[in-house]
């Protein structure tokens, strides 16, 4: 008989979306005529703009044609996109990349848990606290992170506490980690870090031979001039940090599906005799077994994401979101709450009123309000006490739910 992998038996069963998801449809099922609406989950509620859908079906067109039909292509990703990303999104920052150093794939999240794969299961990692769900859950299926502590922590995960008390910036652990998680514009508090801040993170790798995996899937969403778009704007971090990149919140791809994943080739691992290995290449190792590729279609509509004018589709819909955060934060903030997050971000993170925990609120904004919004403690321990709200819906939407929750204030 088949043996499972007994660390996936370790997960809790109630996953924060799904428990979300059940408490609404019991609500639904006895409140009928009640108008829900959500600022929980962040996926985006903006259409694929139109530079996005041409490309579509100029591609779907070229697949149809015996002469220009792709069938398997490169497991790293087609050249066409790898060249754009890196002169777009890298190359005007000052920032160089070999093409060689940008794999393309379905997604931040696929490549943030699939990661772990180069590791071995006695590496150290350490995560902010609150942290989105999967650099922990992860971990976990791969056998790394120990026993759950009552505490709702894992033995042996280090755990970097971030709240309004250290202003969200979390300190340098005093036990050195072997990997360390961060997450700029952060999921789910909506805050960053300046130059300066991550400065501080990239020079404690380096002095320590720490890995970070740096997740800047938000950095579309940066408004201010000191926030760095990329960790590698900082002097030294190519030896230290992989960067993951999305492109379901930049331009809508939640359901498309791309992203990538920036492994410089200067960055490095120990083996178990204490010699080094590129950490680039054992990916694209990993990429070319488990991966057969993001599809052609869904690349050249990447692509048209860099077009001069599918740029200015992009910020009108981020601009949109943006203004969405702000309409949050300036009503909530009037009635009263305490809000963190949403300048630099979509995600609005609010102190719960009263000391109330999370769920607790959770439940009191759903039957007075009708607005689902998400519990902090289902990101982490140090999340008990907040909420995150999210910018990604209709504007509508969004201004009638601000109106319900105000009105509890």
């Amino acid at each position: 008989m088949a043996c499972i992998n007994n660390n996936f038996t370790k997960i809790p069963e109630n996953y924060l979306f799904s428990e979300i998801a059940h408490r609404v449809a019991e609500y639904k099922a006895s409140h009928a005529d009640a108008s829900i609406i959500s600022l929980g989950i962040g996926d985006v509620t903006r259409p694929l703009c139109p530079s996005v859908i041409q490309a579509l079906h100029q591609a779907v067109d070229e697949m149809a044609d015996e002469k220009t039909f792709r069938g398997y292509g490169p497991e790293q990703g087609y050249k066409f996109l790898i060249e754009k990303i890196i002169k777009h999104d890298y190359n005007s920052r000052g920032i160089s990349l070999d093409t060689d150093e940008v794999f393309i794939s379905d997604g931040a999240k696929s490549d943030l848990g699939n990661i772990g794969d180069l590791f071995d299961f006695s590496n150290l990692v350490a995560v902010t606290d609150p942290v989105y769900p999967v650099y922990v859950d992860s971990n976990v299926m791969a056998g790394r992170a120990g026993i759950m502590g009552k505490n709702g922590r894992w033995s042996n995960i280090v755990y970097l506490p971030c709240s309004s008390e250290n202003k969200f910036v979390p300190a340098l652990p005093k036990l050195v980690p072997d990997i360390i998680y961060l997450c700029y514009p952060n999921n789910p508090t909506g805050t960053t870090l300046t130059k300066s801040e991550l400065k501080v993170w990239v020079d404690y790798a380096r002095e320590h031979g720490v890995l970070i995996l740096f997740d800047s899937a938000y950095e579309a969403f940066i408004t201010e001039p000191d926030v760095p778009h990329s960790i590698y704007e900082i002097d030294g971090a190519k030896d230290v940090a992989i960067e993951f990149r999305s492109f379901s919140k930049t331009a809508g791809f939640t359901g498309l599906r791309c992203g990538y994943t920036v492994v410089p080739k200067t960055v490095t691992a120990s083996t178990s005799d204490g010699s080094h290995i590129a950490l680039n290449r054992l990916w694209n190792r990993r990429q070319c077994t488990k991966f057969n590729g993001t599809a052609y279609i869904v690349q050249r509509a990447a692509e048209a994401v860099y077009s001069e004018q599918g740029k200015k589709e992009i910020k009108q819909n981020i601009d949109y979101y943006l203004t969405n955060a702000k309409i949050i934060r300036d009503g909530l903030s009037y009635a009263g709450m305490k809000l963190y997050g949403g300048v630099n971000a979509p995600y609005i993170w609010a102190k719960t009123p009263n000391n109330i925990d999370s769920w607790t609120f959770f439940d009191q904004i759903l039957t007075e309000c009708n607005v689902v919004i998400t519990p902090g403690v289902g990101f982490g321990p140090q999340g008990e006490g907040y909420i995150r709200m999210t910018a990604f819906g209709n504007r509508d939407n969004c201004v009638e739910a601000v109106k319900r929750i105000a009105k509890i204030f």
